[in-house]
């Protein structure tokens, strides 16, 4: 693994654990040459996964990409990051088993909202706002009124038969 401060190829590993979720491994490296201290993580990847963007260009996924997209709707919200990595991961399981090796990115955006949804309701309308693009004030006050409507469906109490 090169380092990212000197570039030296050839760095050691000082400790190796697995994550909290057993997603990945984290390891501790060390640079012989600046003295540099990094970490790293190895994920399995089942495929290779291509997304096929609004305009029709095809580029490859990038795990980082979703995680920024994330977090900036997350700027400042009150939730723990092990439950941010945790929805990541399960994203990217999910579309790794679809069976597709190209997935169109309106489906990630779904994939996503549904992860933000059940982790932090401004996070969800924070990131529907970029998304979906809304492009008049009622568009934006229509999802509030999903979100209210799901709210007082599942506080009503349910009638057995």
């Amino acid at each position: 693994m090169r380092c990212p401060f000197c570039g030296n190829e050839d760095t050691q590993v000082k400790d190796s654990r697995s994550s909290e979720d057993g997603t990945a491994i984290r390891r501790r490296r060390l640079c012989p040459d600046c003295g540099g201290r990094f970490t790293t993580f190895e994920r399995v990847q089942l495929r290779e996964l291509m997304v096929i963007k609004k305009s029709g260009r095809r580029v490859p996924f990038d795990r980082e990409k979703l995680a920024r997209s994330v977090n900036v709707a997350l700027r400042k919200r009150p939730v723990d990051p092990e439950r941010v990595e945790r929805m990541i991961s399960g994203i990217v399981r999910q579309l790794e088993s679809l069976g597709e090796s190209e997935i169109r990115s309106e489906i990630i955006g779904g994939h996503i909202m549904e992860g933000l949804k059940n982790l932090d309701d401004v996070a969800y309308v924070r990131f529907a706002s970029v998304y979906q693009n809304f492009r008049d004030l009622k568009a934006f006050v229509d999802i509030l009124g999903e979100m209210k409507g799901e709210e007082t469906d599942s506080s009503k109490p349910r009638r057995e038969d």
